[in-house]
């Protein structure tokens, strides 16, 4: 597993979303289910609400962040 998703998980669990900010793409697509979620404000809320994701099967890194997330 990437550095990076590590991060985000990580990041996803402890609640930071300062750092999780610094990790995802402003343009994420977040792909959970079939649904996507486009933007990194929307995901933190869909994420805190939801208290957590599930592990990527796939993502996509663009300079250095996730810019797409599926699971």
């Amino acid at each position: 597993m990437d550095d990076t998703v590590s991060a985000v998980l990580r990041a996803i669990e402890a609640g930071d979303w300062t750092e999780f900010a610094k990790l995802v793409h402003p343009y994420v697509h977040w792909t959970e289910d079939g649904v996507t979620t486009r933007g990194r404000v929307q995901v933190m809320h869909l994420l805190s609400a939801r208290g957590g994701t599930k592990p990527a099967e796939s993502y996509e890194l663009r300079d250095g962040q996730i810019y797409g997330w599926n699971s």
